[in-house]
């Protein structure tokens, strides 16, 4: 091995995952000779992880292993031994659970040593398994190579709170004194980032992927990112939010602040929005209150910035009740893309509001809205048959816009959700009800081209000046709309169809096909039921 090439210390954080951990110290010892050594930090465990990692320290050169005597309640104190530890020029952090692709040090180390740069960041992937389907964090941020000669020329940049992604010279974290919360501190990896943008370093982007987040929603213990369901999770993304935009506005970073709360409002206010229904009265209360406290903590800058997007509209509704209201209808307008349901009310003044008891919330944006850009509703229902299944579709007017831009026909998909694929196609016309207050569609569904699989309804409503918008569909639930149905199936015998609807509210199907196919999801549906 060529010293001069040995530049990065990988530093391998983890606590009682015995089961995952020797993948993730292998995946960055495979990496080559570029990575000089791997720290590993064993957070206190009892589940025989330190012994796993002694294991393997005497058989690689490479490996040193740290053993803290008292759990530290978090990622944040390992991560901070093993940035104490490193003896290598660059820096980069794995977690226990996750690994590292083939050249991905390669990759960053290029990118920081060609550019001369004091940090190196690429693609991480969710990796959701057991399925094996990968989604792509921030794919637009690492779209192709750049060089950010300071954070606030790329304000997104605070978009992407991972620390696991990048590469750091060591030397810039301790000149700065950068390091993580100690300590059980949730989602410490916003304030660690902050810290890191507010130093002012330059930047290279790679579109090379360079990590791979597994997501096992099935885990016994579920990773923080996943576990949502006690509102303390909420309480502290808040407030790591918030520290990561005053730490920024200290430093004189008004604009990289502001993105952090232009963040919230678009990406966490909006997801944990869509789950509000899912909750106990009990932790909607507290999520609301909480949730106010933060908000009113924002400038009218914040708000007034991008008044059209949805989570604006969220937080403006939030703010202007002071208990939790409408829960369904925020939940389809917290959607991606949004959906704004009925009713649509107007003030006295004719001004579209968001309703007759909350004229406060103006929504007089809509009238002057592009109609592409429009958050169009639309209903759907799918009708599994033996005689032939029908999809139904219901488009509603939104303050006469639609009608202005004609609403002319939906191109529709459906998509396999693992497999990211096109199992059908199909394109409607939409015709206008005698009102002028709808425009429907009903198209038949060959549900035989499908197969089994779980999918996702992916639709594109066309106008008649050449114009598009992707929507989503409402899914309706009336009496037998989501029952589950057998249908004949000419190439496997029987088909089982489940229409049902997602978190977000939109309608998606779970196929089985063959006799087995639909054995085994009847015997998975007893199991639920028997525990």
């Amino acid at each position: 091995m060529n010293p001069q090439y040995a530049q990065v210390s990988v530093v391998v954080i983890g606590y009682d995952d015995a089961t995952h951990v020797t993948d993730a110290v292998r995946s960055a010892l495979a990496q080559g000779p570029a990575v000089r050594e791997v720290i590993a930090v064993d957070d206190c465990s009892t589940d025989g992880t330190a012994d796993l990692l002694d294991a393997l320290a005497a058989e690689e050169p490479r490996l040193r292993v740290i053993h803290r005597t008292v759990n530290s309640g978090g990622c944040g104190s390992p991560r901070n031994d093993g940035i104490d530890a490193a003896a290598a020029p660059y820096v980069m952090f794995l977690d226990s659970d996750d690994v590292l692709p083939p050249g991905a040090v390669d990759a960053l180390l290029t990118a920081a040593e060609g550019q001369r740069v004091e940090v190196a960041a690429g693609l991480c992937v969710r990796r959701e398994l057991p399925s094996g389907r990968e989604v792509p964090w921030e794919r637009a941020l690492y779209a192709e190579p750049a060089l950010v000669s300071h954070p606030a020329r790329r304000t997104r940049l605070v978009h992407d709170t991972l620390c696991v992604n990048k590469l750091y010279r060591t030397d810039f974290l301790r000149e700065h004194r950068i390091r993580f919360p100690d300590g059980r501190y949730p989602y410490e990896d916003f304030v660690f980032t902050a810290r890191v943008w507010a130093a002012g370093p330059r930047v290279a982007l790679i579109p090379d992927t360079v990590y791979v987040w597994h997501v096992r929603r099935d885990a016994a213990r579920l990773s923080i990112s996943l576990d949502r369901a006690d509102v303390d999770n909420w309480r502290a993304r808040t407030e790591a939010n918030q520290a990561a935009y005053e730490i920024l506005l200290g430093a004189g970073e008004k604009r990289l602040a502001r993105a952090v709360h232009a963040k919230f409002l678009d990406h966490e206010l909006r997801m944990y929005t869509r789950e509000l229904e899912l909750r106990d009265p009990e932790y909607r209360r507290a999520w609301w209150e909480l949730t106010r406290a933060h908000l009113a903590s924002f400038d009218a800058t914040d708000f007034t910035a991008n008044p059209t997007a949805p989570g604006r509209l969220v937080a403006r509704v939030v703010m202007a009740s002071p208990a939790p209201r409408d829960l369904a209808r925020l939940k389809e307008l917290a959607a991606r893309p949004a959906r704004l349901l009925p009713p649509y009310a107007r003030a006295s003044d004719t001004t579209p509001v968001w309703s007759d008891d909350l004229p406060q919330v103006t929504l007089d944006h809509v009238l002057v809205r592009p109609a592409h850009l429009l958050p169009a509703a639309v209903d759907a229902e799918l009708r599994p048959r033996a005689r032939g299944t029908l999809l139904r579709l219901r488009l509603h007017e939104l303050y006469g816009r639609l009608a202005q831009a004609g609403p002319a026909s939906m191109d529709v998909e459906f998509a396999h959700r693992e497999e990211d694929r096109v199992g059908l196609r199909l394109e409607t016309p939409l015709l206008p009800d005698r009102y002028g207050d709808l425009w429907t569609a009903e198209a038949p569904v060959d549900l035989s081209a499908l197969g089994a699989g779980t999918w996702d309804l992916r639709m594109t409503l066309r106008f008649r000046d050449g114009t598009s918008r992707d929507v989503t569909a409402h899914a309706l639930t009336g009496p037998g709309l989501l029952r589950r149905r057998a249908v004949p199936d000419a190439r496997r015998g029987v088909l089982l169809v489940q229409p049902y609807r997602t978190h977000a509210g939109a309608l998606a199907l779970r196929t089985a096909s063959g006799w087995r196919g639909m054995t085994d999801v009847v015997g998975r549906r007893l199991k639920r039921l028997l525990h």
